[in-house]
């Protein structure tokens, strides 16, 4: 079997990373393990249980690392969380501060709304449909 086990996104820092994700995400750190060169291994991962496409957040080491901090994919959605309830996942989020870019809309695929990460990112959150 294959399949993409992890994403990297570039941060500024690992603690405000995973604060967000975890906190106002609901993701789950799974690996926070220091290297040899100063950087960190920072994985996370939504959902409780164990499996799927995991993040690596990799804190960017250069000027042109840090360039593309917040703007990775150029400026379109790039990153995709399915929930199995919208509605409660919506509210939570921003409850906790999470910047939505639009009002839910409905289509025939899901229930879905575009929201930013602490950097600017843009996200689905989506509920598909059936």
């Amino acid at each position: 079997m294959r399949r993409i086990a992890l994403v990297a996104l570039v941060v500024d820092d690992y603690d405000e990373a995973i604060r967000f994700y975890t906190e106002a995400l609901g993701f789950r750190l799974v690996e926070d393990t220091p290297r040899p060169d100063g950087s960190r291994w920072v994985v996370v991962q939504p959902g409780a249980e164990a499996g799927g496409t995991a993040l690596l957040l990799a804190r960017a080491k250069d000027e042109a690392q840090r360039a593309r901090v917040g703007d990775q994919t150029g400026g379109r959605v790039g990153f995709f969380l399915h929930t199995d309830d919208f509605t409660r996942d919506h509210a939570r989020m921003l409850a906790v501060g999470v910047t939505f870019l639009e009002e839910p809309r409905h289509e025939p695929y899901g229930s879905v709304a575009v929201f930013q990460d602490l950097y600017g990112n843009r996200w689905d959150l989506l509920q598909p449909a059936g």
